[in-house]
């Protein structure tokens, strides 16, 4: 009965698999995009659920020791999934107003999470390599669905290009760990690693693929384009669910797979990408007019904020990180949410920031919202931003990298002034151009209200006397 201990392990992702199956068939009998949607948001809120349980429960191996089950992988499922069942609820109203709510949008969701979900999970080179490849596949489709306008066949041109050269550096490098160990599963590679040229060359190659996926520097290049051409609900799912995926593998791969003699030759390199991605991200950012090319280029800013805790190579860290990929998903969601309900609106380009000028008395919960969410990003208190930052920062503290840590804090307090820059438009100068806002349906509504309320609630659970999320994190790393 081992397939059936096999397949309970991976079930959120087995339950999302067949509704994605599901949504494709009934997409091919014409069945309508509305009994897609609530199948789509069925699926994931089910899949969410599984995972949330399996926080709680033990952890494990399955398929062989292909995957790993519980602890680090159950908390990257769920984030992953919460990311995409709330990028799907609020992908409806937008899409159809685009002219782009397809059935197949949510089939290519299902399977991309899907691709994310084995990612999470991944304790062999092989499965990491077939789920990265299920989940990229899918977004270079995403990407690509406003083929007609030159933004979006830009998009899904750059990203798929550049995306199949990155793959091509991930499978040489896993050819060569493979020829340099003898194996592919993480656990057997540190147990039989030896510091040879050949396996350093495919540890070299294996960070450039997950760089690349992560969008650090130098391997950002594709996302201000891609994101900028990407439906906006869609860019919030590759913003915050692919890159919960990738940052969680990255982490199982470092802990499962680095012999003690390597974790430091690969902290330094996390290191120096670290510091050259918050700088180079959060630079370009104060530069942007385009709201969309904005948050592109502070999403490369967060990964160096994420690297900052893989770099400090310690339980504390790793935790720190979970916790912010958490973090990301609430306020990053948030944020291009808002950005979206101001794009179902016609009249204006709500991508550029000066289109944004008085709409915050116009809506005021929606102005007030987006502020909530671009504070948090900023990090500042009392939102989650900032305790995400506060765990990741502290942990290379600890770990005795105070320069990482200083230049950090400083790039993050660059980062206050594009973010405060958007409200500056909304609240303090005067609209040029009179546009009637149509009012959010119900649902819409209510997920944005209700990532605001997570986004005030976990900024200040830490100090609430009670267990917290991030012990919960914590006790995956417990001896």
């Amino acid at each position: 009965m081992d397939y059936l201990h096999d397949i309970i392990s991976f079930l959120p992702g087995v339950i999302t698999a067949v509704t994605g199956l599901i949504v494709i068939l009934l997409a091919a009998f014409k069945r309508g995009v509305g009994p897609v949607y609530w199948l789509s948001v069925a699926g994931l809120a089910a899949s969410l659920v599984v995972a949330v349980t399996d926080l709680f429960g033990e952890t494990g191996t399955a398929f062989s020791g292909m995957t790993v089950y519980g602890g680090v992988a159950s908390f990257g499922t769920a984030v992953v999934l919460l990311g995409a069942l709330l990028c799907v609820i609020l992908s409806k109203e937008y899409l159809s107003d685009q002219g782009l709510n397809y059935s197949e949008v949510y089939g290519m969701v299902l399977f991309a999470t899907t691709g994310m979900l084995g990612l999470a999970v991944s304790n062999d080179l092989i499965t990491l390599f077939i789920s990265l490849e299920t989940m990229s596949i899918s977004l270079y489709v995403l990407a690509g669905l406003m083929y007609y306008e030159k933004k979006g066949a830009e998009a899904a041109l750059k990203y798929f290009l550049l995306g199949a050269f990155s793959t091509g550096f991930l499978l040489y490098g896993i050819a060569l760990l493979y020829g340099a160990t003898g194996h592919t599963n993480l656990n057997e590679i540190a147990t039989a690693a030896q510091p040879t040229p050949l396996f350093l060359a495919g540890s070299g190659l294996l960070l450039v693929g997950i760089f690349f996926k992560i969008a650090a520097v130098p391997f950002h290049m594709w996302t201000p384009d891609v994101y900028q051409g990407t439906p906006t609900t869609l860019t919030a799912f590759m913003a915050t669910a692919a890159k919960s995926a990738t940052f969680v593998a990255f982490i199982l791969v470092i802990t499962r797979m680095l012999p003690e003699s390597e974790a430091g030759a690969w902290g330094n390199v996390i290191q120096v990408v670290s510091i050259i991605t918050m700088i180079v991200g959060n630079l370009i950012a104060l530069a942007q007019d385009n709201v969309k090319r904005m948050l592109a280029y502070s999403s490369i800013a967060h990964a160096g904020y994420l690297l900052v805790g893989l770099a400090a190579g310690t339980a504390a860290g790793y935790s720190g990180v979970l916790y912010y990929l958490f973090a990301y998903t609430l306020m990053n969601v948030g944020a291009f949410g808002v950005i979206a309900y101001y794009e179902r609106n016609k009249g204006l380009d709500f991508t550029e920031i000066d289109s944004y000028a008085g709409l915050g008395y116009r809506v005021p919960a929606m102005g007030v919202m987006l502020s909530i969410f671009l504070f948090s990003l900023a990090g500042i208190p009392p939102f989650v931003g900032f305790i995400g930052k506060y765990y990741v920062f502290a942990a290379a503290v600890n770990a005795d990298l105070i320069t990482l840590a200083v230049i950090g804090v400083l790039a993050s307090a660059a980062s206050v002034y594009y973010y405060l820059r958007v409200m500056v438009f909304m609240y303090f100068r005067e609209a040029h151009k009179e546009v009637e806002l149509k009012s959010p349906g119900m649902l819409f509504k209510a997920t944005l209200v209700l990532l605001a309320v997570l986004t005030i609630y976990y900024g200040v659970e830490p100090v609430l006397p009670t267990t917290g999320l991030i012990e919960l994190i914590t006790s995956y790393y417990a001896v």
